[in-house]
This record gives structure tokens, sequence and C-alpha cells, in this order.
């Protein structure tokens, strides 16, 4: 079981009847796993527009008696923190589980932040398990704990531990509720004369947290020796493993560590009487060190303790990393683990790109034909999304990428500090309605000129297809040019992508919108995600008819596969261009690429009648 299935899992063994989340890697498989089988069990699941939202929905109900989750990714945790770090003070009535995956390496994330520290800040203690079969019984237990003592939980992951796939026990489905019976209370509403009694509330509540932790039974002791090891996590993992590997069970103890903050202490008490050096070796922060430099400082125990240099701290771990680790701050030699031969493979290269048929490709091309035309260098404050590839060659069309809803934000601050430049913000329909409404309603009042460029496919794509607003589901849909109306946008335009004069036509009027009117301009290009396209007409039984290159006419110019860039497109030898037929999903975006009509389908297609499967 994938390790977010796992947590998935023991939510439903530990009764949740409310889940909710934003997705985003690599947090996205938890809710995605019970929303397949909410109706049947009878849970609440939602993908929100955002994670506060998630958080206030999930908080809710834990406020009115019943179990909730909310999982997002580390960054997520940001735009959620007002609503978790004040859940700790209101407390809660049902079990509450907040699920933190971080992303140590940035495989899919803009940076690394070890989200541990938010326990620290919170008052609210954070668990992480060692592997898929350890985060459900965990996750379990965590739901029992919150709800034995009226306080929220945050069960911290890391990609590799989210994941991995591992075996893992079932146990019997809890029976579920999502009836929930609230009971105001003055605690629940902070303001400041209720907010300072809760916060002494909550101090006593941590310390019944800090006396729990204490016989947690996913903290335990391995091995003997002079020397104590404490590890939490994945790292445990590789500790453990080198330990066995090397015959090193008498030589040194470990401790392995769920409860990172806050740590057992008289465990570690107790197991530092034995030793005479403590070593901590942990992914990311040194919070774990902190807690037990303070620790033994406070009790007077004069014990020598080792943490990472500091360079240390970036990237995840991994065997080898901590084989080094353990040899420079034991003083025993610990082999490197050699690699397998099928790790030295080297894989071929693959650069970056949209995909084939994705709508944005002819839009980028057809926006860098006009700002060459124009003679304009615009600044692209760019976003999160999938269109962040487009910050490589050759549309190279984001200079900014910071966090959700960051580019219309950052196009305010360009707009007022760089008046004679023109500001582009690229956003996505999904990150739109995650956080970037509130920085266009800043930008329309404060009049802060800019083309705001909005990639509608319909769907929250890069995470998976989780659905967006603009999607229509059950009726409901909500669109982005009425929203844009609605706050006072004079100019909004939408077109199809892959309508090069309509395109063209569009980013004209909207550059003397800014130019002239000083106002802000915005284009929503609207198509579905192709991936979504593609699937439906295979699911309809629509015979998908690929492109080829015309090599009597083709003369080599390069344009298809340089400055088009669809990975479908590939140059030959002789420097024609060639249409890979099993990667081409006849979408014939690739047709105006070409000046001399190289480019045509192997028959004739109908692209009207196809347009169904792209709306």
């Amino acid at each position: 079981m994938l390790g977010n299935e796992a947590i998935a899992r023991g939510a439903i063994e530990a009764g949740v009847g409310v889940a909710a989340a934003y997705p985003g890697t690599p947090s996205s498989e938890i809710i995605g796993s019970l929303e397949e089988v909410a109706e049947d069990l009878g849970i609440y699941v939602e993908w929100s527009v955002n994670e506060k939202v998630a958080t206030e929905l999930a908080l809710a109900a834990a406020l009115a008696g019943v179990r909730s989750l909310t999982a997002m990714k580390h960054v997520g945790l940001n735009v959620a923190a007002d609503a978790i770090v004040s859940s700790a003070y209101t407390g809660v009535s049902g079990g509450f589980v907040i699920v933190s995956a971080d992303d140590p390496s940035m495989w899919s994330s803009q940076n690394e932040q070890d989200n541990r520290i938010y326990g620290m800040l919170s008052y609210i203690p954070v668990f992480e398990p060692e592997n898929p079969s350890e985060a459900k019984e965990l996750t379990i237990k965590l739901f029992n704990l919150s709800s034995e003592l009226k306080h929220p939980m945050i069960l911290r992951t890391t990609t590799r531990v989210s994941h991995v796939r591992g075996p893992v026990r079932l146990g019997r489905i809890a029976k579920i509720s999502r009836n929930g019976v609230f009971k105001p209370d003055p605690r629940f509403a902070l303001l400041p004369s209720n907010a300072r009694r809760n916060r002494i509330e909550l101090l006593k509540r941590w310390d019944a947290i800090k006396s729990a932790v204490e016989s947690f039974e996913f903290n335990r002791v391995y091995g003997d020796g002079r020397i104590l090891i404490i590890s939490p996590s994945t790292t445990f993992s590789y500790v453990y493993e080198l330990i066995q590997a090397n015959s090193l069970e008498d030589k040194l103890r470990v401790i392995k560590l769920s409860s990172v903050y806050p740590v057992p202490e008289k465990m570690i008490l107790r197991e530092a009487s034995h030793v005479e050096k403590i070593v901590i070796i942990e992914e990311l922060e040194p919070l774990v060190e902190m807690q037990v430099r303070d620790l033994l400082h406070r009790e007077r125990v004069n014990i020598e303790v080792v943490g990472k240099p500091l360079l240390e701290r970036a990237f995840e771990m991994n065997m080898n990393r901590v084989a080094k680790l353990l040899t420079h701050t034991t003083g025993i030699a610990i082999p490197i683990v050699e690699s397998s031969d099928r790790e030295k493979i080297e894989l071929p290269p693959r650069p970056p790109v949209l995909c084939s048929g994705c709508p944005y490709r002819p839009l980028f091309f057809e926006l860098k034909k006009f700002i060459a035309r124009e003679r304009i260098k615009p600044i692209f404050s760019g976003d999160i999304g999938c269109y962040s590839l487009v910050y490589y060659k050759p549309f190279q069309a984001q200079d900014t990428i910071i966090e959700m809803g960051g580019s219309i934000g950052l196009g305010n601050g360009f707009s007022v500090v760089l008046p004679d430049s023109i500001v582009i913000s690229v956003i996505g329909d999904s990150t739109l309605f995650h956080a970037g409404i509130p920085p266009l309603i800043n930008a329309v009042y404060n009049m802060h000129p800019q083309i705001i460029l909005v990639l509608d496919n319909l769907s929250t794509a890069m995470t998976g297809h989780q659905p967006s607003p603009s999607n229509p589901t059950r009726g409901r849909r909500i669109l982005i040019e009425d929203l844009a109306r609605a706050i006072g946008v004079k100019y909004v335009k939408v077109v199809d992508p892959f309508n090069a004069e309509e395109v063209r036509k569009a980013f004209r009027e909207a550059l003397k919108v800014v130019r002239e009117d000083r106002e802000v301009a915005l284009i929503i290009a609207r198509r579905k995600c192709a991936l979504l396209a593609y699937d439906d007409m295979i699911k309809s039984g629509e015979e998908i008819v690929p492109y080829y290159v015309d090599l009597e006419t083709c003369i080599g110019c390069g344009i298809c596969y340089n400055l088009f860039a669809c990975p479908a497109i590939i140059p030959r030898d002789d420097k024609k261009a060639f249409i890979d037929p099993e990667m081409c999903i006849g979408c014939g975006a690739c047709v105006i690429s070409c000046p001399f009509n190289a480019i045509k389908p192997v028959k004739q297609v109908d692209q009207e009648k196809l347009k169904k499967y792209w709306f």
C-alpha cells in the first residue's frame, strides 16, 4: 500500500467522518483514496479551493465532535496556518488530524521547509511514521489521542513515506458518523478575553500531551552500547539498517522517535544515563537536536551531543548520507553502500516540457511572436502549476514563481515600481481560485495595470486532475469571466488558445488597455487539459488521427521542434521534422507553427466535431 493510501486507511479505521484538502504533491493520494470510498462508507470528502478553507471545514467538524482530517503539502500549511495555529487555542471536541506532507529535496516544490517547526510555533504535537504500515497505525493512534486530549495533532510525513509502497495489515473499519453536535462555548470565539483564558488552558493541555508521549508505543529503543543515536522517521530506517548490516547492535543504542515534538524527555534521560555520547541523525532542521540539548542543559546532564553540520541540513537523507554522518559522529567506520548496477544506468535526458496537445503551447507560441512584433520586453510574473514549465526554453515566459497566487500579487508590485514595463501575470484556473482572487481585487481597486493571463484547463491538472470550480460538476460551475466582471475588471476576454487569430486580437486589445487606460486586462485561455480530452476521446471510441510532416514541403527550418516544441515533433538527421505517431494525440495545434504548411493529418479530420472533448 502507498504511504498516503495507508494514512487514508488509518483514518477509515479510526472512524473519520469528514476529510478536506487542496491537492498538492506529495499529499494528494490521501484525500484521493478517501474520495474513492466516501459514498460507500458515508464519509464527507471535499477538494476545497485552498488549504485554509479545507482546514476550516475539517476544524468545524471536529468542533462538532466529528472525527476529521485535513491534508496538505508542506507549503499548503503556510496557507492554512492562520486556522491551524488558532485550532490549538480552541481545542476540539472530536479527533482532528492535520497531515503535513513535506518534500525534502524539493522533488515537486518551491522550497523544503521543515513543518515540524510548526508544532513548536502552535503548540500542536507532531508525530512522524517510519513506513506505510506505521503511517496507518499512527493515524489511528492520533485520532484516539486527539479525541482523548481534545487537541489537534499533526501527522508529518515526507515524500519518501508518502510515495513508498509497503505491506500494511488491515484492521476493522470503524463505524463512521459525520453527524455532529455543536455546543457553543466561549473558548470557540477567540476574542482577546477568551483567547487569554484559552492560552492558559492550552498550556495545561500541553502538559498532558508531554505526559502522553512518555508512554507513546511508537517510540522504541533498539541495540545497546555507550553511544546513543536518536533518529525519527525514515532516517531511523537508514540508521538501523546500517547498524544491522555492520553487526553494530552491541555498540550503538538507538531511540526510534515518532513523537518528534514534544520529545519523550524521561525516556531520553533514562537512555542517556547508559551512554557517554548522544548522536542525533534527522532530516532537514535540527528540531530534535535542539530539544535534546535543552533537556540535558535543564537537567544538568553533562553528555556530549553531536548533530549534523550546517550544510547537511539541505535535501533528503539516504543510506550513504547517513553512513557518512554515522562515521563522522560516532567514530565507527561504516562503509558506504555501493550502488547496484541498476542505479548506475544512465537514463536518456528528458527536458521538462508541456505535454503533447497541451493548450498552453500554441498560446505561448503566439504570445512570444506577439511580443517580438510589438518590440516589448514584458515582465512575466508566474505562478504554481503545469505552466511553470514555460520558464524553460523555448518559451521562457516566467520571470518569477514564488507561491500560489503570487503572479498577480507580484504583478501589482511590478506595476508600481516599473511603470514603463508591461507586466504579464500568468495563473491557472485552480490557482486563481486558490489564492489569486484577493490580489486580483487589489489590482482592480488600486489600479495596478497588468495583462492577466488565466490558463483555464478546467482542472487542477498538475496534481492529478482534481476538480476546479471552473469545471462543471453537479450542475455547478463558476465562470472566471463572471467573477472578474463582478469585481470590476473592465476588459475580460475568453479565447480558444488553438485559435491563433483570436489570441492575437486579444493580446492587441489587452496591451492597449494596459498602456492607454492603465487598467487590468484579463484574458482567459480556455481549453481542457490535453490528457483529459485524450482520455475522453479514447473512452468514446473516437479515432485518434495523428499528423505527419510532408517531407517534400518541409525545408528543415526547425520552427516546429525548436520554437513550438511539442515533444511529439522530432528533428531528423537532415533537420527536417518527424512527428512520432505514438506521441501525437491528433490535436492539430502544431499546424500553425509551420510557415510552409508541411504539417498535415494522415487523413481528413473534422476538428469542429472533436471540440466537444476540449471544452
